[in-house]
């Protein structure tokens, strides 16, 4: 669900353009607790390219593939070539990551940002130069990537910490070079912050007094993310490598550890919050492997591990990400496009339970079809403020129909789409519509049986 507000902004881009973007985000576009880095960058994807999921899914590709190869550079940089090229292949050993790469979300691009951020920065503290300000540039969009990369950047202080340690006679040039990056972020972050200053500010209250909170309610064990979401290879590598580090006294090592202590310290256990840590987690295993002298036996565990990790990816989690209901968005969509149904009505049935709003699957929907879409979006039904105010899917609840899809709702449409948690049969007395208006219909009915919140789709068309 959280796809449709990173949608809905990259749509409000595409058809408004840069400058409304930037003066209406947090106003007239809903900013809920998002930064607007990733957003934009969806955005202008779909005004340069157009309106199409396959070029999201290009771009959040090619940020999983560099990430892969930052993981490299970054691990050759900090010790040598063969612990980075380790490192890399790892981290195709994290099943849960190819889950993530086709979504609309902003977690896979956050990652790569966040690792960029460490690469330029250690560039920028051997060379200086030119590399200072694209040192900055890549900290200031990690910095609006999302809220939790805040935290993570924290690993830059612990890079020029090191650096400065061991510097020796180039200790000085390493502070000054660190003093100027972090000089050139502040003023360019700093310019945003108090631009956005009152959006900023709402968010870091919900932040405290609702994400938070609902952090201590929800989250995953570290046996799951650890053990069943990572190859558990990868877990047994990285624990070892802690003790191999603090024999050598190796104080390079601090700089991958120090993530991962961040995410245990703080008691971080959602799997979706701390993917932005597993470039680091998969370096500090690379460093435990390369205490197999045989490099034959180190390519052979590696590849074995980034094996395992997509078989289980193709036959364990596509079959069940296949299933899921709101699937039948992504099936709905494609069932409309091959019929070639221009212009539409949806309607969203208020569910039997109420732990989301339907009307935001309406931007999911717009996500799967070349279609018009026709939405009047009408709050009736909904929960009293206090059962809202303590859902752990508020924003759903908070959510407004964006103005486009009301802005030309005239005439007859080739057909209804009605999203509900049940499979129809007839048309929604509310639809206003006679089934002889529309004889014909398709359901979408796909369903994991897991989630309470279930997406089925019917299409009425003549």
């Amino acid at each position: 669900m959280d796809a449709s507000r990173y949608f809905t902004a990259a749509k409000y881009l595409e058809l408004y353009g840069v400058p409304w973007f930037v003066r209406e985000w947090g106003r007239g576009i809903s900013a809920w607790t998002d930064m607007p880095a990733i957003p934009f960058l969806y955005g202008l994807i779909f005004r340069f390219f157009g309106e199409t999921r396959l070029y999201i899914q290009i771009f959040t590709s090619f940020l999983f593939s560099g990430t892969v190869v930052l993981t490299y550079l970054i691990g050759r940089s900090l010790w040598d070539e063969r612990l980075g090229m380790t490192a890399g292949l790892l981290l195709l050993g994290i099943p849960y990551l190819y889950s993530q790469v086709p979504l609309m979300l902003v977690d896979v691009p956050s990652m790569f940002f966040l690792t960029l951020s460490v690469y330029t920065f250690l560039r920028a503290l051997d060379r200086g130069g030119a590399m200072i300000a694209a040192s900055a540039l890549w900290i200031f969009v990690a910095f609006y990537s999302k809220y939790s990369t805040w935290l993570m950047l924290t690993v830059l202080i612990v890079i020029m910490a090191v650096y400065a340690s061991k510097g020796g006679p180039r200790r000085r040039e390493y502070l000054l070079r660190g003093i100027a990056v972090g000089a050139v972020t502040a003023a360019i972050v700093g310019t945003v912050f108090f631009y956005k200053w009152n959006t900023f500010s709402e968010q870091m209250r919900l932040l405290v007094s609702y994400q938070k909170p609902g952090l201590g309610r929800w989250g995953e064990s570290f046996l799951s993310t650890f053990f069943f979401q990572i190859h558990p290879a990868i877990t047994a590598a990285a624990l070892y490598s802690i003790y191999c580090a603090y024999r050598k006294r190796d104080l390079k090592y601090l700089i991958v550890l120090w993530l991962l202590a961040v995410v245990v310290a703080l008691q971080i256990r959602r799997s979706r919050y701390i993917i932005m840590v597993f470039p680091m987690l998969v370096l500090a295993a690379s460093y435990g492997l390369m205490q197999i002298r045989d490099r034959a036996i180190t390519k052979f565990i590696g590849l074995s591990i980034a094996a395992f990790a997509i078989v289980v990816a193709l036959f364990a989690y596509l079959p069940f990400l296949e299933r899921i209901s709101t699937a039948n968005l992504k099936y709905a969509g494609a069932f409309l496009n091959s019929t070639g149904i221009q212009n539409m009505d949806v309607i969203t049935a208020m569910p039997s339970e109420m732990p989301v709003n339907p009307a935001v699957t309406v931007p999911i929907l717009d996500l799967y079809t070349r279609g018009n879409i026709c939405f009047r979006y009408k709050p009736e039904g909904f929960p009293g403020p206090e059962v809202i105010r303590t859902s752990p899917l508020r924003f759903t609840w908070e959510y407004r129909n964006p103005l486009y899809y009301s802005a030309d709702c005239s005439g007859r449409k080739d057909a209804v789409v009605v999203i509900s948690d049940r499979p129809g049969g007839s048309l929604p007395e509310r639809a206003g519509l006679q089934e002889r208006q529309y004889p014909h219909f398709s359901i979408f009915r796909t369903s994991e049986n897991v989630f309470r919140f279930q997406t089925l789709v019917t299409v009425y068309y003549r």
